[in-house]
């Protein structure tokens, strides 16, 4: 059957399975709690991005390029639980689809603490959600190796410089002029 406009009416999105990932971080949930949510500076286990946010239910959040130049990550807040839970919906800037949920669950074990990312709302709308997944499991990687060492390894430092080189080739729609005119 053909919409009033002649085309064929656009097919349901089919809701796939969450991406659940976890490690064990030998440092207390203090410490990985106050990392996963620092405001205003780089976040180097998160792709060297900067968080943006007021951390409140309802309050909107944006992961920055270092300069602020770039918005990858755009969402709101959904649950702030110190130093247990932290939630927000999740959109990449560079290939706009549906919202997402993630969330972030720190639970204290012998020796330090366990993370968990469950990162869900996925459906058939969306590109290649399981580059996610693997992206949510380098971040947890990077997120353990920080905080047990305090430093990357120089593979990753060497692609964070890289990243920078070429932010100028990132798309239009990560630009913070693009998101603030789409009022994300």
């Amino acid at each position: 059957m053909n919409s009033p406009t002649g085309s064929k009416p656009a097919t349901p999105a089919t809701p796939l399975p969450d991406h659940v990932v976890s490690i064990h971080i030998a440092v207390p949930v203090q410490r990985v709690w106050d990392e996963i949510t620092k405001t205003g500076k780089i976040q180097r286990a998160l792709y060297n991005t900067v968080l943006e946010s007021e951390l409140k239910p309802g309050s909107r959040l944006r992961y920055y390029s270092p300069d602020r130049k770039r918005v990858f990550i755009v969402g709101e807040v959904v649950a702030v639980e110190p130093p247990r839970k932290f939630s927000h919906t999740y959109m990449f800037t560079t290939s706009v689809s549906p919202f997402t949920l993630v969330t972030w669950e720190l639970q204290e074990e012998a020796g330090g603490c366990r993370v968990t990312i469950t990162h869900s709302g996925w459906t058939t709308a969306h590109k290649a959600p399981e580059k996610v997944a693997a992206g949510w499991r380098e971040i947890l990687g990077l997120l353990k190796h920080e905080l047990e060492t305090g430093d990357l390894p120089t593979r990753t430092k060497i692609m964070y410089a890289m990243y920078g080189a070429f932010m100028f080739m990132m798309p239009k729609s990560t630009t913070t002029e693009h998101v603030d005119k789409q009022g994300w």
